[in-house]
């Protein structure tokens, strides 16, 4: 017979492990925008913006992560913190930001990441990958196109569920400027999925 007066403590262990197990934060929504500069894919700008909440103390640092080809940070901006370090692990980069303070359980800020990239969009067919690895509330991407080139089709892989989805001209809006917009969103986006927006242009 297990004794009662164990379950508390018990029971703050397992807490604790959960706690543990969801990492440090939890993300609030993730807006992530890829803008193609020119027709060639030459040049275009990466903007992620990412509100999360702190799941525990003392948390001074926080990760952001790259795929692709090309020169990945011809350009990086990030605020708030400072990048202090970056790594390649396997086919991502993963960069780590220092906070330059120390965040609480329950502190919410707001992360806004820029980076250029170039000789990174050359091929006939292209992709923008976007990985969940924390808790995440809404997930949406974004590609622009410049006018000169559109695209002529659109599909969002979902690479864990083996699930393929062609976005119609619902998922599509033309700008002031004539260039095009593709849009997909999602709630609750499942952790450790890999969703990949790909297109033909």
């Amino acid at each position: 017979m297990v004794d009662p007066t164990v379950f508390p403590s018990l029971l703050t262990t397992i807490q604790s492990q959960l706690q543990r197990s969801r990492g440090l934060y939890e993300v609030l929504s993730c807006e992530v925008m890829l803008s193609l500069v020119d027709v060639k894919g030459c040049e275009a700008i990466y903007r992620k913006v990412q509100k999360v909440r702190f799941l525990q103390d003392h948390v001074i640092a926080y990760e952001d992560q790259a795929w692709g080809d090309g020169k990945l940070f011809a350009e990086y901006k990030c605020s708030p913190g400072i990048p202090v370090d970056r790594y390649q692990d396997g086919n991502r980069w993963r960069v780590l930001i220092s906070l330059r303070e120390s965040k609480s359980r329950g502190d919410v800020e707001e992360f806004h990441i820029r980076r250029k990239i170039e000789e990174g969009f050359t091929k006939p067919i292209e992709y923008l990958h976007t990985r969940i690895d924390h808790p995440t509330h809404q997930l949406v991407i974004r590609v622009v196109f410049p006018a000169q080139r559109l695209p002529r089709r659109i599909i969002v892989i979902e690479q864990n569920a083996s699930r393929t989805t062609e976005l119609g001209i619902a998922h599509i809006q033309t700008l002031p400027d004539k260039r095009q917009m593709v849009e997909w969103e999602t709630k609750r986006p499942r952790r450790f999925e890999m969703y990949t927006l790909r297109w033909e242009w």
